[in-house]
């Protein structure tokens, strides 16, 4: 029975199965955890989950790109999920067309905002330029900020996570903050929890209402888009006060 054990775990553990369900199972229990504590925003499943992943990778010795290479059929369905939230886009369509001015407007304030808060955060703080390059793009989403991050000749671990961080931290401020600011509108709650917070944003947001959740996809896909251009004329303006030397 040993040997058939023995050499059965062997099996899994050459094969996506052990990771790809050790991954869900962690998400499943944080989830539980999440909506048995009321919702708790420290208590966000993709946060506690990845805690669970991450101890589980510690204790096995696993190597992060054997986890990435086991965990291929859960990235697969990434773009199939990112695509679907065109579906609560399209029904807000009419109001997109009637506030596509302020729209633009905010994503370009916000995502310009995201890259200098990051710089300015680090460079308040001692952070070394490489550092400075490395979190710049930390609004994006993650394959965003990493390949930026890669481009500029920064850190891409580190780019990763602060984009964990930001979307983090985001989540667990955006409603307290639009509370005191009095935005109860949730087409804005959302665009100002998506653009900001990304994935972890959106996600929150369509827990809420699917209008917010639709603004929230809305603001992290304009925000997408918008971080790749501004993050060079940034760069260059930041070089020009003698931030980044």
């Amino acid at each position: 029975m040993d040997f058939i054990r023995e050499h059965l775990l062997a099996g899994l553990a050459d094969t996506p199965l052990l990771w790809t369900a050790a991954t869900l199972l962690a998400y499943l229990g944080a989830l539980a955890l999440y909506q048995r504590s009321g919702r708790n925003p420290l208590l966000l499943p993709v946060a506690s989950g990845a805690a669970v992943v991450i101890l589980l990778m510690k204790l096995t010795g696993t190597p992060y790109p054997v986890y990435l290479d086991d965990t291929r059929l859960i990235h697969f369905f990434v773009g199939p999920v990112i695509v679907a939230l065109a579906v609560p886009l399209y029904h807000q369509l009419s109001r997109l067309r009637a506030h596509w001015f302020p729209i633009m407007v905010a994503t370009v304030v916000g995502s310009g905002a995201g890259i200098l808060s990051g710089v300015l955060i680090a460079w308040a703080l001692g952070g070394s330029q490489l550092t400075m390059i490395s979190v710049a793009g930390k609004a994006a989403t993650m394959p965003i900020a990493m390949a930026l991050a890669d481009k500029f000749h920064g850190l891409v671990a580190l780019a990763a996570v602060s984009v964990a961080l930001a979307g983090f931290c985001g989540v667990v401020l955006a409603r307290p903050l639009l509370n005191l600011l009095r935005v109860h509108d949730p087409a804005v709650r959302g665009f100002s929890l998506g653009l900001p917070a990304h994935a972890l944003g959106t996600a929150r947001a369509l827990q809420h209402r699917e209008t917010a959740g639709a603004f929230a996809a809305l603001g992290m896909a304009l925000n997408g888009v918008a971080t790749p251009l501004l993050l060079p004329l940034l760069f260059w303006a930041i070089q020009w006060a003698g931030i980044l030397g």
